[in-house]
């Protein structure tokens, strides 16, 4: 959905550019990266940092990023902290993009990132106006539109109506790997994971790396006998995009693990999967969740995490009771300080469960990663009473 010319970020930033929102509304301002026009569902983040790992989240896909911390860029970019290959997000909103980045592992700067990508920005809108619009409306489609000559304001909202929406969106096989690929135990090899790439970070298979485990990361097109050809201790569902309600295939192999009973975890996307595979349903959020600071309270240790989210559906699950489902028991482990959206559910007659955050959170903050050690005590108890039958 987007269209761009390149160039250097120093040509492009005086340049003027608007951004124009589903319902009218619009933000005069300048050109920020890739002059040209993209469309996308627009949506705000709350992080101060890790705009970098923001960028290259494959869960942000088709999405328009409005950063509501008002300095963006300081830091430069690097090649160490991107979460995939690529810039995911469709399009890019700050208000006041750094000149000069200032970081001792920067390598260039954030705008040149941006141009050198095709990634449409705009920067100096009132961002805190848009937030609060947005929080008011709800999420809704965008368009970027940059350069010389803009098209009228007439025909760049017919364009962002004619953009499709996120709601019935099927995303993930468009950023998933194609190809199977094996990220190595670090340290003594403890358990083998089978990961269904639905959009992963990179720093998923890394923290089960850091624990002993060998990740063979699939495709989002894996069957159930692919997920069993690598002979796994724990099948693990990763984040990404687009709308749970349309991710049919990736329910179904869940289930297959559950049928047999298999360790399990899933992350944002797996937790939505989770849910369907239970049998609840899932809904679309006003305005999501999103940025490094959101309040979630671990129901089963009573503990509060701040944790990292990147999500605009939930699980339609009850909060206080245990449901009966077609693979046993199961209850609501997580829940939202902020909204009491379902942040975590959790099987009470087999060893699974999800989240619906990111605990392998990079840049931060790392007050969930130890759900990455449930995960692994519950491979290890499963083996242990293997070897004891």
């Amino acid at each position: 959905m987007t269209t761009s010319t390149r160039g250097s970020a120093h040509g492009t930033r005086g340049l003027p550019a608007v951004l124009v929102l589903e319902d009218g509304r619009s933000f005069h301002g300048r050109a920020y990266g890739a002059v040209g026009e993209t469309f996308g569902e627009a949506v705000f983040s709350t992080g101060m940092t890790g705009y970098q790992e923001t960028l290259t989240d494959p869960s942000y896909h088709r999405q328009v990023v409005v950063m509501t911390a008002p300095h963006i860029g300081n830091t430069g970019v690097n090649d160490e902290d991107p979460e995939s290959q690529r810039i995911w997000v469709a399009g890019y909103v700050v208000r006041d993009p750094a000149r000069i980045p200032s970081n001792w592992r920067s390598v260039r700067s954030l705008d040149d990132e941006l141009v050198a990508q095709g990634v449409v920005g705009i920067s100096g809108i009132d961002t805190r106006a848009l937030t609060r619009h947005l929080r008011e409306r709800g999420a809704m489609r965008v368009g970027i539109f940059s350069g010389e000559a803009l098209p009228d304001a007439g025909v760049m909202l017919a364009k962002v109506r004619q953009a499709p929406e996120m709601q019935g969106a099927d995303l993930s096989t468009q950023v998933a790997t194609k190809e199977s690929y094996v990220v190595p135990a670090i340290g003594t090899k403890k358990f083998t994971v089978a990961a269904i790439d639905l959009g992963i970070k990179g720093m998923t298979p890394h923290r089960m790396a850091e624990r002993g485990i060998e990740v063979h990361v699939l495709p989002a097109t894996a069957t159930v006998e692919d997920v069993y050809a690598v002979n796994p201790d724990g099948v693990f569902f990763s984040n990404g995009p687009g709308d749970p309600a349309t991710a049919d295939h990736p329910v179904s192999v869940m289930r297959g693990v559950l049928e047999r009973k298999t360790p399990l975890f899933g992350i944002c996307f797996g937790n939505q999967i989770l849910g369907r595979a239970l049998g609840f349903g899932t809904y679309k959020l006003k305005y999501g969740h999103r940025g490094i600071n959101q309040p979630v309270q671990d129901r089963t240790t009573g503990k509060v995490e701040v944790t990292a989210h990147n999500h605009g559906f939930a699980v339609d699950a009850p909060l206080d009771k245990v449901s009966d489902t077609p693979f046993g028991r199961a209850e609501v482990s997580h829940v939202c300080l902020n909204d009491n959206v379902v942040e975590g559910l959790q099987l009470l007659d087999q060893p699974a469960f999800s989240v619906q955050y990111h605990p392998e959170a990079a840049a931060g903050p790392h007050d969930a990663a130890y759900l990455f050690d449930r995960f692994t005590s519950l491979m290890n108890t499963v083996l242990m009473e293997g070897q004891r039958a």
